[in-house]
């Protein structure tokens, strides 16, 4: 009973990022969508765009690429290295899975702490937007942000697996992969021979 409140306040914090995810996301893609809409029929019907665009554009590149690596992870469509992890079955595949989570969330959070400084010295050293004159360390602000929500999702990942039974690709995604038995990857010739 102790492990399934802890899984449901687990659960809870998965989707309250979820949705942080899923708002910040959503609302880059769609003020990009809008702002180089109107900046191009300004274009064409008035000769004239709107000023800083491709910097807003940028900057909200930036943002959607940080944010976006715990919406992967979430999801578990992060690039895998799976050469020696298909190989393996049962505790193996599941022990390998952790140590891969809990590497992952070492690396992320040393990521999202060395990026927080260089935020920090951006910020001390006043740097701005050659156009609009946005501080930037507003902007790089989702490099630490992103990199720790990723390293909070493996540690979810890492906890499910190490609480629940079954091998977990994140917080509530069940890998479900089979490995492909050997003679499935043979093929026949036109001679009916392998």
């Amino acid at each position: 009973m102790m492990i399934d409140s802890f899984l449901l306040a687990l659960s809870w914090l998965d989707r309250t990022l979820g949705v942080i995810e899923r708002v910040i996301i959503a609302g880059c893609i769609l003020v990009m969508a809008l702002l180089m809409s109107v900046h191009v029929v300004g274009q064409a019907l008035f000769d004239e765009g709107i000023p800083g665009t491709y910097e807003v554009v940028k900057m909200l590149i930036v943002v959607l690429t940080f944010v976006g690596l715990g919406y992967a992870a979430r999801h578990a469509r992060h690039i895998r290295m799976s050469a020696i992890y298909e190989q393996l079955n049962g505790k193996a595949r599941k022990s390998l899975q952790m140590v891969i989570c809990l590497g992952t969330a070492a690396l992320m959070f040393y990521f999202a702490w060395k990026s927080g400084q260089y935020v920090f010295d951006i910020q001390e050293r006043g740097r701005v937007s050659a156009s609009l004159q946005v501080p930037m360390w507003l902007v790089y602000l989702s490099l630490p942000a992103g990199f720790g929500m990723a390293g909070i999702q493996y540690m979810l990942t890492f906890t499910r697996n190490a609480v629940s039974p079954g091998i977990w690709r994140s917080f509530n995604e069940k890998e479900t992969y089979e490995a492909v038995p050997v003679a499935a990857g043979t093929v026949d010739d036109q001679d009916g021979q392998r």
